[in-house]
């Protein structure tokens, strides 16, 4: 479990100093007004829609798969809102890692705090069952200002990002823990305490069952919710955030927790769950992270990529 930053003066090698100074950049825009800075994050998403051919594809098959009844200009129309919104999001992490606390509240709103706080009073750890949606950086961010909880994280390969990423989340965390560290897990959730887990992406083969998400009937699923629930003697809230319309603020939105979750069925749960994420989706479809390759493992080996 990582509670501090840890910086070494390796990090000032000359090979990183390219990176340090694109990261001063990024930090002077965190000054700019958010209304500037979502008109500049549209620009420079329109432009890499122009310049990453595969990641569009790839948003493209995806948006197919899952709308198959949606006409053709519409998703087209929804993909290029969602690499607008891409854009956008580098200046939410950019404003989770380094905005004052003040100026974060300034542009916030939360519902539903009162059903993590009850559910930590009744002994019980909290699962946020949050999704892969662009300003989730930020929905952290807010979350950590009345309750700070317990990120769970994949870590960076370059340890100047690692540095950056863990100094940043931990504004809003207590700590964090490695997405693969189950058993560490499983501790925070006895304490009891708040973590964060997400089970909308492809993590691979192993452990996943294949089961529906939005029209896709066999997406691989990963069934984590049921084992962290069942040996943390957590409950699991759902947790959304979206970027306003406006794009002056953010709206976090936390449902009470599920009833009868765990079950002994973790298939059934899982199939839950993805329809629990299709609503958060839902809320906002061009704020999910579509670039990735969500349907990359079919059934079978030897089934053909969808790709």
């Amino acid at each position: 479990m990582v509670e501090k930053a840890q910086f070494s003066n390796h990090l000032y090698h000359p090979k990183f100093w390219l990176l340090w100074l694109g990261v001063g950049l990024m930090r002077l825009t965190q000054l700019l007004p958010l209304a500037i800075q979502m008109k500049i994050g549209a620009t420079i998403g329109r432009i890499a829609k122009k310049l990453i051919g595969g990641r569009v594809n790839t948003a493209k098959r995806n948006l197919a798969l899952c709308f198959p009844d949606m006409p053709q200009a519409e998703q087209d129309e929804l993909l290029t809102r969602n690499f607008e919104e891409t854009g956008k999001a580098v200046f939410d992490t950019i404003n989770a890692w380094w905005w004052s606390d003040e100026k974060v509240q300034r542009h916030m709103s939360i519902t539903g705090q009162e059903h993590v706080q009850q559910t930590l009073n009744d002994g019980h750890g909290v699962i946020l069952f949050a999704v892969h949606c662009l300003p989730l950086e930020m929905g952290a961010r807010i979350f950590g200002q009345f309750q700070p909880g317990v990120g769970v994280y994949r870590p960076h390969n370059n340890p100047v990002m690692e540095y950056l990423q863990v100094k940043g989340r931990l504004r809003s965390n207590k700590a964090l823990v490695s997405k693969r560290d189950l058993r560490q897990m499983v501790r925070c959730l006895r304490t009891p305490d708040v973590i964060w887990y997400t089970a909308d992406q492809d993590f691979g083969r192993s452990s996943a069952t294949f089961i529906p998400f939005f029209a896709m009937p066999d997406a691989a699923t990963i069934t984590g919710a049921t084992t962290l629930a069942r040996l943390g003697k957590a409950k699991v809230l759902p947790f959304s955030v979206v970027r306003n319309a406006d794009d002056k603020g953010y709206t976090i939105e936390i449902s009470p927790p599920l009833n009868d979750f765990p079950t002994k069925d973790e298939v059934e749960d899982a199939k839950r769950g993805n329809h629990i994420i299709e609503q958060i989706i839902n809320k906002n479809r061009a704020q999910y992270m579509w670039l990735h390759r969500r349907f990359k493992t079919r059934p079978n080996e030897s089934d053909p990529s969808v790709y």
